[in-house]
C-alpha cells in the first residue's frame, strides 16, 4: 500500500507542478473503516513491475451504488500512473478490462474515483501549472498513452484562473443589491465555525438539488456524507465559506473557497512532521492565492443573478485576506451557469482535463 501511494511522488520528484498528497489521507482512503465509499463497491488496486522496479500502479472500482442509483454499468479506474513505456499502460489498462469483463461489464472509464467529490480527469492542458489539492496532476504522455489504447474522450473539465480587481465596477453592486431586494435574499454572517457547521446537512442537500441532473452526478450516502462533515468540514475558514438564504432563512446556495495549499504541499513532501504542519497553518494565513472548491445553487435560483451575489462576497473576503488571484475547481465543459460567474472577469482557461472511456467486447 505504501508503494502504491508513494509512486506517484517518486514519479515526479523533480517536478515542480506535482503536488503530493499527504501520505496519512492517501492510507485513510483506502481503509474500508474510515471510507464509507469502500462498503459498497468491489475494489482492487494495481502495482507494475519492469525489472523489479515499480513502474505503474492502477486502481479498478465497480461502484455497485453507482448501478442501482443510475442503472449506468462501467467499472471505473483511478489513480493510476506510468512512467513513459507503452508497454506499461497497455499492461495497466489490460488489468482494468479484464476486471471488468470477469464482472460481466462492457465498459471503463477514468480516471475517476468512487463519487463526484473524488479527483478526476487525465490532464491534458496545464502541464506548466501547479496543482491543487482537487486536481490530478500527470505529465503529457499519459492521454497520448490512452488513446494509442484505443480509448476515447467521454467527459472534458476545464478550470480557469482569474485575477481579483481592486476595485468592483458600480454596475456589479448595483445588480447585486438588485437581485438580494428582488428575491429577498440576505448572505449569513457566521461569528463561530460551529455556525457554519450546523448547516453541513443543508448544503450536501442543497449540493444533491444542484447536480442530480447531470449524467456524471453520483448520490452521496449518509455514511459518506457524515464522513465528509467530519473528516473536512473542520478544516474549512469560515471566512471563506459564503452561504445564501431566502426571506425564510433557508439555503439556498453556497461556495466554498479555501487559500491554495498547493506549494505548502509540496514543501510537506506527504508528511504533517515535523514542519509539514507549520507550512500548511502559514499558507492558511498568508497566502495571495485561492481555490473555488465546490458551489451548490438551487435549481429555483440558477440562472437568476445568485452568483453575482457570490462573487461580490468573495471580492470581499479575498480582499481583506490578501488574496489576488483564484484558481477555479474542474468544471463540466458544458455548464455554462457555473462558468457565468467568472465571464466579467477575464478567466483564462489555463488547464483542461477528461476522462477517457472504452468499451469491452465480452
Amino acid at each position: 500500500m505504501m508503494d502504491f501511494i508513494r509512486f506517484p511522488m517518486w514519479l515526479y520528484k523533480n517536478n515542480k507542478n506535482f503536488v503530493p498528497p499527504l501520505i496519512r489521507n492517501e492510507k485513510d482512503y483506502w481503509n474500508p473503516s474510515l471510507n464509507p465509499a469502500l462498503s459498497h463497491a468491489e475494489t482492487q488496486l494495481f502495482l507494475a513491475f519492469k525489472n523489479n522496479k515499480i513502474v505503474g500502479r492502477i486502481a479498478v472500482m465497480l461502484n455497485h451504488l453507482e448501478l442501482k442509483e443510475t442503472g449506468e454499468s462501467k467499472v471505473r479506474f483511478g489513480w493510476i500512473d506510468f512512467i513513459d513505456d507503452k508497454a506499461v499502460s497497455a499492461a495497466l489498462m489490460e488489468t482494468a478490462e479484464n476486471f471488468a469483463r470477469r464482472h460481466g461489464i462492457s465498459k471503463i472509464e477514468g480516471p475517476m474515483g468512487f463519487t463526484n467529490l473524488d479527483k478526476a480527469g487525465v490532464l491534458t492542458l496545464g502541464f506548466d501549472k501547479p496543482a491543487t489539492m482537487i486536481g490530478i496532476y500527470n505529465a503529457e504522455y499519459y492521454a497520448v498513452h490512452f488513446e494509442n489504447l484505443g480509448l476515447t474522450k467521454e467527459k472534458e473539465w476545464v478550470e480557469y484562473e482569474l485575477i481579483f480587481p481592486d476595485e468592483l465596477p458600480e454596475k456589479v453592486t448595483r445588480f447585486n443589491t438588485l437581485i438580494k431586494e428582488k428575491y429577498g435574499l440576505k448572505v449569513m454572517n457566521f461569528k463561530s465555525k460551529k455556525d457554519f457547521l450546523q448547516l453541513a446537512d443543508a448544503m450536501f442537500i442543497l449540493l444533491d438539488e444542484t447536480y442530480k441532473h447531470l449524467s456524471t452526478y453520483t448520490p452521496l450516502t449518509e455514511a459518506q456524507i457524515k464522513t465528509y462533515k467530519e473528516k473536512y468540514f473542520p478544516l474549512l475558514d469560515k471566512d471563506f465559506v459564503i452561504c445564501i438564504a431566502d426571506a425564510q432563512n433557508q439555503l439556498i446556495a453556497f461556495a466554498v473557497t479555501m487559500p491554495s495549499y498547493s506549494d505548502a504541499l509540496r514543501k510537506a513532501n506527504g508528511k504533517l512532521f515535523p514542519l509539514g504542519w507549520w507550512h500548511l497553518l502559514n499558507a492558511a494565513k498568508n497566502n495571495d492565492r485561492a481555490n473555488f472548491y465546490l458551489i451548490g445553487i438551487h435549481p429555483e435560483y440558477q440562472k437568476r443573478g445568485v452568483t453575482s451575489i457570490i462573487f461580490k462576497e468573495m471580492f470581499e473576503v479575498f480582499k481583506k485576506k490578501g488574496i489576488r488571484y483564484l484558481e477555479t475547481n474542474p468544471e463540466l465543459e458544458d455548464n455554462k451557469a457555473i462558468q457565468l460567474l467568472w465571464q466579467d472577469y477575464h478567466p483564462v482557461n489555463h488547464k483542461r482535463r477528461r476522462t477517457y472511456s472504452k468499451t469491452l467486447t465480452l
